[in-house]
Formats: C-alpha cells, structure tokens, sequence
C-alpha cells in the first residue's frame, strides 16, 4: 500500500532530523567546520528523495554540488574557471594513493571535504532504505544509542539531544502507527478513539524524558579534542576560531590563522656545520585567505644529478658544503627537506635504481621521492649545497622592474594578488619604503618593520579571519599577534604591492644542537621537530635570484654579505651564523638578568608566600571564582552597555536638580548617539548635526532639543522653563538607541 504524503513528510522530516543529531556532535568534538552548510546539503538530498527525483539525476545533483562546495572552501579560482578541477582531480589521485598506502596523515582538507560530503550522500541513501521499508525504529534506537555514547564517554552534552530524538522519535512512531490502523480500518477518527490512543503515548514519552533526564551521568573517559577533520573554519566575525591545530608541516595552507599547539615530536636529525634553513616547497598565489599553487610542473630526476632549483649567478661568491639528514619515524611524507642551494641528492636509503625515481616540481620547488608510483619516505640521505656570499653593492642594484630582465608571465606570477585586497595594505608598505630606492633596501625595510615592539609572536592566541576579512589586513591593522605564518605572508603581499616579485617558502628553522658529531669535529649534530615547521619569504633580484627575508619576530637567517671597499645605502652588517636569533625572548636570560633584583627582595617575597601557602585553598578558590563571575558581569555589561546606559542616565536626569542638568544632558546624548554609531564629526555644527539625526529618527526632536540647549550655551536663558519639555525630547532620542 502507498504511504499518504503525510506519512512520506513525517517519515523524510524525521530522518532530516536524525541525521542533523548525527552530524552535530562532529562540530563539538572535532575541528570541522560548515556543519550548517553540510546539513544544508543534506536537506536538498532528502529532498531529492522526498520528490522521487531519478537517482541518476540526484547523483548527478549531488556531485555537482559536491564541486561547489569544494571550490568555496579550498579554491579561490572560481567555479566555471575549469582549470581548479583539474588540479582538483590530480589531488584526488594523489589523496587516493595515499589512503591506499595508508598515509592518512598526508590527505588534504579539500579530499576530506570531498569524502565527507559523499558520506553524507551514502547515509542520507541507507536512511532512505530505513524509511522506505519503516523500520524506522532501527534508525531511532542507533541515533539514541550513537548519542548515549558520546554523552558518556565524551565531553559532548548529550542529554537534550537525547530528549529531543526520544520525544519525536516516540511521537512519530505513536503516529505513523495510529495512521497504519486507520489505513487498515482497526481505529476511526473519533475524539475518543484519538484520546485513548494518546494518553499511553504521551505518558510513555514523559516516563522516558525523566529517566533519561534525571539519570546520573558519569564523568567523560575518553575526549575526542586531539581529534582533527580539518576544514576552513569560517567565523564571520573573525576571531580565535574553533579548533587548535597541531603544529608542524602540512600541505594545505589555503586558509591559513587560528592558534596551533606544540609538537615536539622529532621529525629528522642532520649532521653539518652549522645550523640552516631547509626548504620543503614554495608558494606563488595569494588568495586573501592563504596560499595555494598556480600550477604543477614535475620531472623526473635521478640520484646524484644536478638539481635544478635556484642555482646562483656566476657573479656571487660560495662555498661547498655538506650534510648528513637521517629521518624519524614520525615523518610521514615523502618529500625531501633540502637547504637553499641545494646541488645534489646523494646516499639516499632506501634506493633500488629500477623501482626508486625522484620527482622535482620546478614551479613550487618540491622534490617528492617513489617507489615506482607510490610514494615512499627515505631513511637517511645526504645533500650538497651551496652557501652564497653576496656583494651589498649587487644586492642594491635593481630598482625597478625591467622586462628585458625578467619574463612578464614569471613577473606576473609572484607579484599577483587578489582583486579585493585592501588598499591600506600598500598604502603602509609604501609608508615604510619611504625614501628606499631599490629593491632591496625596501625588503629590508619591511623585514625590519616587524621589529617593532607593537608586534608579538604569539602561536595560541591568533585570530581567524572571517569569511570577508583579509588574512594579511586583519593581522597588520587588528591584531599584530601572530606567527610564522603571519609574519611571512604579510611581507610578501606588502612587497607585492610595490611590485617587486615574491614567493612564500615553506620548510622548517635549523632546529636544537643535540650534541657534536662523533665522526667529524667540526660538524654538530641538530634535530628538528614539528616545532621548528616554519615558513619565510624569498624576493627575486634579477641579477642575484632568490634571496632569503627572514620577517618572523625572534627568527633570523641572516645573508652573508660583502661589503668591502663598498659604498651604499644598505646599513653595515656583520657575517651572522643562519641560526643566530634575533629579538628572540629567553626565559633563562630575562631570569639571570633580573636575578639581582629577586635577592633583594627575597625575604619579602618568602615571607608573602608562605603566609598564602598557609590559607585555605578552598577559599582561594571561591575568591578566585568570585572575581571570575564578577568580571564577567561587568564584560556582559560592558559589551552591552548601549542597551542599558540610556535607562540609568534617564533614571539619573529625571531626579538631578542641577543648574547644568540641560548642558549635561545634551553631552550625555551626543555621547549615546556615537555608541550608536552616528558618532558627530569634528568640525560639524550642532545644527547640521541635529538635521542628519532627525532625517534617520524621521523626527524633529535632535533639532528642537539643540534650539534650546544653544539658547542656554549662547543665550544664558533659564532651563527651569523649559526643562521639562527638553526632557521628553532627550528620553525619546536615548530611547530611539536602545
């Protein structure tokens, strides 16, 4: 027999709803985001449904919006631009290779999305299948179990979920049952028939909801917070976000913000010198929200051949050197770490010459290695590079771009930014490049810039842009908190603004001296961890190349400059080591620095200190709780005080028998309408002022109210006569911001 149509759209409405209590908990345990767009794409599934649509057509529908979605959280091309979905189809290849292989912390967030989306469209299928054959009591008891469990052994606040699934979930089935009896002719619709049938129903659902209400619940034993489904969290507003991500090295960095978390897990150890700076891949295309690649160009290359990654000019001076990288079981990722210029891949474990091959991407300078296709994670290998020594009088020479020296399309490529980028952002870095000539020196001048004491770097307190907030303009002119990622990015797009061709570089700093080497006495032994994943920018000068900036508050990879016998306008610098630190805090120095100060101070801190030792904790507590609730009244309060400030004021005025109660008033107004946000101008008259208040109120009251607050200023008329009739008129302009 066929269901009625309101069968059909209470069986489809409830399992819209039990899915919504599926997908929910994710937002809570997890970092992904968009759950509100994801069930809005469930609801047109359903519907989908719901109308018979062909399947055909519906998967056809679901794939289409599955695209969509894609390109708004990861692409900033848009969507009939069609040369995202191939770049698209080859990470899809990519991600399924290494979910084959197991490599499930290489996959992007873009394949996430994609997966995740085509799971909603499988489960929104298998609850079809349930509804279409009624056992809807199956779906009731899994939802009501799945719920049972993340509200036992997680944080998640389960309990009103709970309630709510149990009361529709019995309500619908107490319907569709009594609706089933009637279609087989075993009941009427008859108020006495409907009244018996509801009276069990609705005691059973108010038995359940108080059990499962009153229930004691026990104390979560396992959290889900080091749980991560990453997507582009997007926070309207801007701020902080939702999710903490670990830190380390990752491929996705389209939407870049939000506070990390240490990782120290070891990642790889190397044998050198002295500590350096090693790449792992370059960025060129900026889209308001991070940084993605224009395009792939990977060829095939063997061991101990020349690499052909930013070789230096003849004209500056290197050097030779070596090192020895043995890799941790904690790198998960088949790319290979190199320092700026880089010669050769040599000794590389495991190596089989008919089954390994490298792969080099000259467009973001990343070298992948494989086994044939798959991708494969070496042991240990050594590098050959060289260490340039630059002339300052080269390095000053470029002052603008020549298209005879630098191809237009290369050009193009790293000086692009997007359409909608703020025009403050160039603004200041025209602001700091100020009387700086060449290149160079307007590079260094915006490197140094980041010195300023108005910057910090911070990894836990970083905002997240909103979906229309640039990530360099929120980071220069909101919250000057941040890390490598927010200091870099922001150099690069300021020098790009001015013209001069830049790339964003990914890698990791020189890491921690472990110990000198064994084999070698003028090499030291270095470890790097997921902490030391950093990123920096590199400006091209024609006729040196790609030189090194180093923008990040307490980082420094200092050039080794020449600048003998030579005249310029670049400020005289010493050789530094790669690895010397600048601005850097260090807590053992701050406290050796202020040791002095503590000893003299001993005996009153001691003191001090153990008569707190000696109160009770408890009270402590309470205190410190206290002053908890108490701040956060007044931040409620503060934050809302436009709502509750013209009441108190009126409440103030209505008794105040001041001589200057008119004059005070009138101030106190002015004041609320700027909280209002029609805030006077400066050099505006109070007339002209009081006309555009009343053309918004569509009243006369600000001008009438400013007549008799000007006769008092310039006139010195009474108040006393016409007090009461300018007290109506200011309550119902404060009331009018409320």
């Amino acid at each position: 027999m066929m269901k009625s149509n309101f069968t059909l759209f209470l069986l489809y409405s409830y399992g819209c709803i039990l899915l919504w209590e599926w997908i929910r908990p994710i937002d809570h345990l997890t970092t992904t985001y968009h759950i509100n767009i994801f069930i809005f794409y469930s609801l047109i599934v359903f519907t989908l449904s719901f109308f018979k649509v062909k399947r055909i057509l519906q998967w056809i529908i679901n794939i289409f919006l599955v695209l969509i979605f894609v390109n708004r959280f990861h692409y900033d091309i848009g969507f009939l631009h069609f040369r995202w979905i191939l770049i698209f189809i080859k990470h899809v290849v990519e991600n399924i290779i290494w979910l084959t292989t197991g490599r499930l912390n290489e996959l992007t967030d873009e394949f996430k999305t994609f997966l995740f989306l085509l799971s909603l469209s499988i489960i929104v299928y298998f609850i079809n299948f349930f509804l279409n054959r009624m056992w809807i009591f199956f779906l009731f008891l899994l939802t009501v179990l799945y719920i049972s469990l993340l509200d036992s052994l997680t944080y998640y606040g389960g309990k009103t979920a709970i309630v709510r699934t149990v009361l529709l979930g019995f309500t619908t089935m107490g319907i569709l049952t009594y609706d089933n009896l009637m279609e087989k002719g075993r009941v009427h619709y008859y108020s006495e028939y409907v009244k018996k049938w509801l009276a069990p129903l609705v005691s059973m659902i108010t038995i359940f909801v108080l059990i499962g209400s009153l229930a004691p619940k026990p104390s979560p034993i396992r959290t889900f917070q080091n749980w991560s489904f990453q997507l582009s969290k997007q926070d309207k507003n801007g701020g902080s976000g939702g999710g903490t991500k670990t830190g380390g090295y990752d491929t996705d960095d389209s939407r870049l913000g939000g506070p990390i978390k240490g990782n120290d897990n070891p990642l790889f150890q190397y044998e050198s010198n002295q500590s350096i700076y090693w790449k792992m891949e370059t960025k060129d295309t900026y889209t308001g929200r991070g940084w993605v690649d224009s395009a792939s160009t990977q060829r095939p290359m063997k061991k101990e051949d020349f690499v052909m990654l930013n070789t230096y000019p003849d004209a500056i001076e290197t050097r030779i050197e070596t090192a020895k990288i043995t890799i941790d079981d904690n790198y998960q990722y088949n790319y290979i770490m190199y320092p700026e210029g880089i010669k050769k891949l040599v000794k590389i474990l495991p190596f089989k010459p008919d089954r390994n091959v490298f792969k080099i991407d000259t467009t973001i300078d990343r070298i992948s290695y494989f086994n044939y296709s798959i991708p494969e994670i070496p042991a240990s290998f050594e590098v050959e590079y060289e260490i340039p020594r630059y002339k300052a009088k080269d390095l000053i020479k470029t002052v603008k771009h020549d298209s005879n020296l630098i191809n237009a399309v290369f050009y193009q490529n790293y000086t692009q930014l997007p359409a909608n980028l703020p025009k403050r952002i160039g603004e200041l870095a025209q602001q700091i490049t100020t009387g700086k000539t060449n290149w160079y020196d307007k590079a260094k001048a915006i490197e140094n810039y980041f010195d300023k004491d108005e910057f910090s770097y911070n990894q836990k307190n970083v905002a997240l842009p909103g979906q229309n907030v640039d990530y360099v303009d929120q980071f220069l002119f909101n919250t000057k908190t941040g890390y490598c990622n927010n200091f870099s990015t922001s150099m690069a797009v300021m020098l790009r603004t001015l013209g001069i061709p830049t790339r964003w570089v990914k890698g990791f700093s020189g890491g921690n001296f472990v110990r000198n080497s064994k084999e070698d006495s003028s090499k030291q032994i270095y470890e790097v961890n997921g902490d030391n994943a950093h990123s920096w920018v590199e400006v091209f000068l024609p006729n040196q190349g790609w030189v090194a900036f180093e923008p990040t508050k307490g980082f420094s990879n200092e050039l080794n400059i020449n600048y003998s016998n030579e005249n310029s306008s670049t400020s005289q610098q010493q050789d530094l080591p790669t690895n010397a630190i600048k601005n850097k805090p260090n807590p053992e120095l701050e406290v050796n620095g202020e040791e002095s100060k503590k000893t003299e101070k001993t005996n009153v801190f001691s003191s001090t200190w153990y008569k707190i030792k000696q109160s009770n904790m408890s009270d402590w507590k309470d205190v410190f709780l206290s002053l908890g609730l108490i701040l956060v009244v007044i931040g409620i309060m503060y934050l809302n005080r436009r709502k509750w400030l013209p009441y108190f004021f009126m409440l103030i005025y209505r008794f105040s028998k001041k001589e200057n109660r008119l004059e005070s008033a009138y101030l106190t107004l002015l004041r609320q309408l700027a909280r209002y946000g029609l805030k006077r101008n400066e050099n505006e008259t109070l007339r002209t002022y009081a006309k555009y208040i009343d053309s918004l109120f569509t009243t006369s009251e600000m001008t009438e109210l400013t007549i008799y607050y000007e006769q008092y200023l310039y006139q010195q008329a009474s108040q006393e006569e016409n007090w009461e009739k300018c007290l109506k008129l200011w309550k119902n302009l404060m009331k009018r911001t409320i």
